[in-house]
Order: C-alpha cells, then sequence, then structure tokens
C-alpha cells in the first residue's frame, strides 16, 4: 500500500471522486473578444474592422489573409465568410478619455480595473468591454451601445450624421441566436446582389443582340458588270424592269453622288474681308512678280 516513511495519505488521494467542471473565467473570456483579434489574436489596434456577422479583427490580419489564404492560421475558421474586402467595413470609434494605455500599472503598485475599455460609446458614455451591448452601422462604420439607439431612436447617426435603416444595424460580439440571424441575411443580402447582376448582364446581352441581327440581315452589295456595287432586292428588280434608259440614268445619279464636292478657295469667297485672305498664301501679295523670281528652283512656299 506504500505510505512508507510516516507519511499519512489524504483521502482525495485514495479515493477518485467525479472530475470538475472547469468553468471559463468571465473577464478572460469578454478579454478576449473585446480587445483582441479574432483571427490573429493579437491586441486590437486601429485601424479596426468588423465582419458582417460582428467579430473584431485587425485590419492588417484580414488583409494578410485575402493575400495568402492558404496559409495555416490558428482561427482560420472564423474568416472563411470574408470573400473580400467588401466583405468588412472599418469602424468609426470613440476613445474612451479615462484610459491611459496598456503600462498603466507597470509598477503594480495600484489598483487595475481589468474592464476599462479603450472606446466608449459617444452618446452614453458607457464602456466598450462586452459588459454592455453595442452595435455598429454598415453604412458609416459609427459603433454605438444598444442603449443609445433604444433611447434615441432616429433615422440618421448620432455621430456622422449619415442616413440608415434597421437593417443597417450589426451586433457586435453577439450570443450564438444573434450571429445566426446575421448569418442569414448575410446569405439574403448576397442573394440579391447575384440576382441583380445577373439582371444587368441579361439586359446587356438583349440590347446587344438586335443590333448584330440588323446587321446581318442587311444583304451584301453586289457588284454589277459596270464595276460599282449594287445593292440587292427592291431597287434591283425596278432597274431590271426600267430599261437601259433608266440604267443610264440611276448610274448618271449614282456618280454625280458619288462624286467627292470641290474645294473652294477663300480668295474667291465674297463675304470674307481682304485682311482675312490675305493670311494665305494664295492671296496677291504673297505671289511674287516675275522680276523677284530667281532663275533657279527654290523650295520656299512662296515660290510660284
Amino acid at each position: 500500500m506504500g505510505c512508507d516513511g510516516g507519511t499519512i495519505p489524504k483521502r482525495h488521494e485514495l479515493v477518485k471522486g467525479p472530475k470538475k467542471v472547469e468553468k471559463v473565467d468571465k473577464n478572460a473570456e469578454l478579454a478576449a473578444k473585446w480587445k483582441y483579434c479574432t483571427l490573429s489574436q493579437e491586441k486590437l489596434r486601429r485601424p479596426i474592422v468588423a465582419c458582417e456577422l460582428g467579430r473584431l479583427y485587425n485590419k492588417d490580419a484580414i488583409i494578410e489573409y485575402l493575400l495568402d489564404k492558404s496559409a495555416e492560421r490558428p482561427n482560420a475558421e472564423a474568416v472563411t465568410h470574408i470573400r473580400g474586402i467588401k466583405d468588412i467595413k472599418e469602424l468609426n470609434l470613440t476613445d474612451n478619455p479615462e484610459w491611459e494605455g496598456e503600462r498603466r500599472n507597470a509598477k503594480g503598485d495600484r489598483y487595475e480595473d481589468m474592464h476599462c475599455s479603450m472606446f466608449i460609446c459617444p452618446v452614453v458614455g458607457l464602456e466598450m468591454n462586452g459588459k454592455h451591448r453595442f452595435c455598429y452601422l454598415q453604412t458609416c462604420g459609427c459603433v454605438f451601445s444598444d442603449r443609445a439607439l433604444k433611447e434615441v431612436k432616429t433615422e440618421i447617426c448620432h455621430k456622422c450624421g449619415d442616413p440608415f435603416k434597421d437593417e443597417d444595424i450589426v451586433v457586435l460580439n453577439g450570443t450564438k441566436e444573434e450571429v445566426q440571424k446575421l448569418n442569414e441575411k448575410m446569405d439574403e443580402r448576397r442573394a440579391k446582389t447575384k440576382a441583380k447582376k445577373s439582371k444587368k448582364s441579361k439586359a446587356v446581352e438583349t440590347v446587344s443582340t438586335p443590333a448584330e441581327s440588323q446587321e446581318d440581315a442587311q444583304p451584301p452589295p453586289m457588284v454589277v458588270a459596270g464595276g460599282k456595287p449594287q445593292q440587292n432586292g427592291d431597287e434591283s428588280s425596278q432597274s431590271a424592269e426600267a430599261g437601259p434608259s433608266s440604267a443610264s440614268t440611276s448610274s448618271k445619279g449614282s456618280k454625280s453622288s458619288t462624286a467627292p464636292a470641290t474645294k473652294r478657295s477663300f480668295q474667291d469667297m465674297k463675304e470674307k474681308s481682304e485682311a482675312f485672305k490675305s493670311l494665305f498664301t494664295t492671296h496677291s501679295s504673297a505671289k511674287r512678280s516675275k522680276d523677284q523670281t530667281s532663275n533657279w528652283v527654290t523650295h520656299t512656299p512662296y515660290h510660284f
């Protein structure tokens, strides 16, 4: 049995009882949610962002995750719903004037309040430490306590003045039921955006196809023995029935229509003044007389 040397055993050392259930410290749990990044487990520092499920992250950690999703991370399951930078919102937080920094009790000779937070509600003044319910607006990113939104009911943000709806309110670090509701809202919102994109793409296709069909419906021009292109259809049948006289007239008309317009000189325009006409080299003052011309050929623009 042992117990040599005069040792006296206790009852819990000899009798095995039921194991005690380990309880999580509430203060430690709140600190892990409200003071540390959900992805990197580092302390939260500006800029701080939140996802559509109300979890807090450091923006640097999210950008690193989006750049390299294959790397192994401790809490990669918490960010699987984040597809891009549009799925997160940077928070507009209000600093706590009573916050003295992380090294406020370096000597250990003063009382340290574990529930003191870096940020507070700008309306009520409650600290964002997990004891009170906090929300953020998806439109502007401002953070308020739930008590402030209930007491002061408005459709305009208390801090920046941007309008918002009840659908834009997201609870930060909510319960499992609240996270489940937020997840359902997120799926509905993404389904609506996909439907809108598909409708836009279909509308673009329907607009482009009639134009292409009209271009394809036009017959290609046919070459006549004279060497000039002629359109198929009624015009060709009418010209064939009319005979050679109509063909000759049509050929003359086509020649006159296709003939380029003659250029008109500025010197022939009567409505222009002589001062305006003298600006051009075709004016009589710009031309040289026979006495001024030389016996050799020059390359100046004034030689005629």
